[in-house]
């Protein structure tokens, strides 16, 4: 047997799934969400079975020790036995310039996400402290890194680099990166089976909207422009963070309002996006829910989103000089009929028709939704980052990889 079990260590919570290889059949996963705080929340599942509870869990420790005990002990344990586990894949938000493909970990690797840091406060952090409490407790076990950035080093310079002095690119490393690339690769890949071309073949829009937004142009199955930048704060808006602004509005929030550059990073990815514009909530459907009943803000906030994802999809029909189809996936992509009718409404003479019906029937499934018509197919496609980690990790280990750099 080959299983690989894969960690996702956010900034307050640690997600994990446990896979057998042999036909990616889930075996169990598991979600210790609200780390730190007053009352966490645990959720599990094993062959089928659910559990939920309240405890606190003080730490990531903590929440390697319900982990383990999940996975490892009791009459439902399905790792009981350490030797099947065949590699542990670690999910890393931010790999720089230094990795552009998944690599084993060891202690250099550590250090050279570490390095990333500054790029990525919020969460490569967290993935550190995963990546050491797993190989504590799996120390025999190979680990390896699956990077959200590594997707995107295909692109172009012209796609990458900021028109600022071209020397703070060189001493830096300031330009663009780009995030979500597992979800943006898996949702290329499962496009290509839908559609029964290959993926070679193909020009994708691959829409990411979930609690962060990005959207991908993806040609022959490498990323070419994404909307995400430097940081996961730059794009369409999300649910708390605005995404793209006027530079000058920092100048401007600093002299009209003596907000200094902590409020000002606070404002833009904690307090804007969704939550900002709407006064509701950084959750999409008590938004959808407040326009329906009327609330200005919140129809305001879903025409501006619907607006900007437009925007993106028009800039990346233009780059790749057209485009085979349009992919939805992430929470909002996968289960908001009424945001993607509002995205894709007004694009059919570009060649983009959305199928009313196919798309109102379509939740969290894979599906076509676009007329029979369209020339540009409109494709729902649920995110599985977890499995496409576990395949980067049983391969990479398979063939006795060392790290990979640029």
């Amino acid at each position: 047997m080959k299983y690989v079990l894969v960690l996702n260590c956010g900034s307050s919570s640690v997600k994990y799934r446990l896979y057998d290889m042999a036909d990616e059949t889930e075996l169990a996963q598991g979600l210790v969400e609200r780390i730190a705080e007053e009352t966490s929340s645990v959720r599990q599942r094993t062959r089928g079975r659910e559990t939920e509870w309240a405890q606190r869990v003080r730490d990531y420790q903590q929440a390697f020790e319900v982990l383990s005990r999940h996975l490892m002990q009791g009459p439902n344990a399905v790792l009981a036995r350490r030797e099947l586990l065949a590699a542990v894949g670690h999910r890393v938000v931010h790999g720089g310039e230094a990795f552009i493909d998944p690599v084993v970990i060891d202690d250099q690797v550590i250090g050279a996400i570490r390095d990333t840091i500054h790029l990525a406060p919020l969460h490569n952090p967290a993935n550190v402290a995963g990546i050491e409490l797993a190989r504590r407790l799996f120390p025999d076990v190979p680990h390896v890194a699956v990077f959200d950035t590594a997707f995107h080093h295909a692109m172009p310079r012209c796609a990458y680099l900021y028109a600022i002095p071209y020397e703070y690119y060189q001493e830096h490393g300031v330009r663009r990166y780009g995030f979500h690339g597992t979800s943006h690769r898996y949702a290329a890949g499962m496009a290509a089976q839908m559609l029964g071309r290959d993926l070679s073949d193909l020009r994708l829009i691959t829409c990411h909207l979930g609690a962060g937004c990005s959207i991908a142009a993806i040609a022959a199955g490498r990323s070419v422009d994404t909307s995400m930048g430097l940081t996961p704060l730059e794009g369409v808006p999300m649910g708390t963070r605005s995404g793209d602004v006027d530079p000058g509005l920092f100048f401007h929030l600093h002299h009209a309002l003596g907000m200094d550059i902590k409020a000002v990073d606070d404002l833009l990815n904690r307090r804007s996006g969704l939550l900002g514009l709407s006064n509701v909530s950084n959750d999409l459907r008590p938004v959808e829910q407040a326009a329906m009943a009327g609330e200005e803000q919140a129809q305001i906030c879903l025409e501006v989103l619907a607006h900007r994802v437009k925007k993106y999809i028009g800039a990346y029909l233009a780059v790749l000089g057209g485009a085979d189809a349009v992919i939805f996936t992430g929470g909002m992509g996968e289960n908001s009929y009424g945001l993607r009718a509002r995205i894709c409404g007004g694009l059919a003479q570009l060649g983009l028709e959305l199928d009313p019906e196919r798309n109102q029937a379509c939740a969290a499934e894979a599906a076509t939704i676009s007329a029979p018509g369209s020339r540009i197919a409109v494709l729902v496609i649920p995110s599985n980052e977890e499995l496409l980690i576990a395949r980067d990790a049983l391969r990479v280990t398979s063939a006795g990889a060392a790290h990979s750099r640029a």
